[in-house]
């Protein structure tokens, strides 16, 4: 509809109801909310940008924050981690694969098994909670790495916890970006912060961690770890302060259409 095709959303809906009702089990309720559309919108960059900076700043902040934390988190640790284990813990180079593998199964189930409690217990709660875990997980696992305390099985272990809740709070900064503006700008809006994101995130973080790491001891690897925990900690009260509500909602209760009346 916000592109002019009314008659093609029609039929949509039509085709969804359809399907949802065939097996007769399921009556949907009366369409009780109405939104009035104005003109298809014209979306430029300027539009784009008034958008993002005008009508949404707080919104616009909390993508920002969320998207660049989760990026630096990430690279903080894969950056460094065939180091870790080839360095620290003396694992050989052709070997270091199988220890990605727990690390990958925590980072599969994280959104998997936490992803319902973002409808359920709600968006604030839950990015908030999964960033001040993954953040306050990963000061704990790196001032352990740092008195020499783990194996290269422990600290496997304990990355594979941090990013069970990392990998969560990272597609909640996704949900968050994906819901939280105007329908025309959705997808744009996407790539716009994960592109930001990855710029502060992901080069801003390998380059940091590659000046640390010149420094070859573990103190200097764990400043960056706590960087990143800090960052995650400082994103989790963002949430606290300038998230949304969206749970549960429509797409247009969230942020109405730039095209609506």
């Amino acid at each position: 509809m916000i592109h002019g095709r009314e008659g093609e959303a029609h039929e949509v809906m039509l085709e969804i109801e359809r399907r949802v009702t065939a097996d007769g089990r399921v009556k949907l309720p009366p369409v009780e909310s109405r939104l009035s559309l104005g003109d298809p919108h014209r979306l430029t960059m300027g539009s784009v940008a008034r958008t993002l900076l005008k009508h949404y700043p707080g919104r616009t902040t909390l993508g920002v924050v969320l998207m660049a934390s989760q990026a630096f988190i990430y690279n903080a640790i894969f950056f460094t981690y065939a180091l870790v284990l080839t360095k620290f813990y003396g694992v050989a180079a052709d070997r270091v694969g199988l220890y990605i593998l727990p690390f990958a199964l925590g980072n599969f189930l994280g959104p998997l098994l936490l992803g319902p409690l973002f409808d359920t217990l709600g968006r604030k709660a839950m990015i908030a909670g999964t960033y001040a875990l993954a953040g306050i997980l990963l000061a704990v696992t790196g001032q352990l790495f740092e008195w020499g305390w783990l194996t290269a099985t422990t600290q496997t272990v304990l990355w594979t916890v941090v990013f069970f809740f990392a990998s969560a709070a990272a597609s909640a900064a996704y949900l968050t970006v994906g819901e939280c503006f105007p329908l025309e700008i959705r997808a744009l809006t996407i790539a716009l912060f994960y592109a930001f994101g990855t710029l502060l995130g992901g080069v801003g973080g390998p380059w940091l961690f590659g000046i640390l790491i010149e420094g070859g001891g573990r103190t200097d690897i764990v400043y960056g770890y706590f960087l990143g925990a800090a960052l995650m900690i400082v994103a989790a009260l963002v949430e606290l302060r300038l998230g949304v509500r969206a749970e549960c909602k429509s797409l247009e209760d969230v942020a109405p259409p730039l095209s609506s009346a």
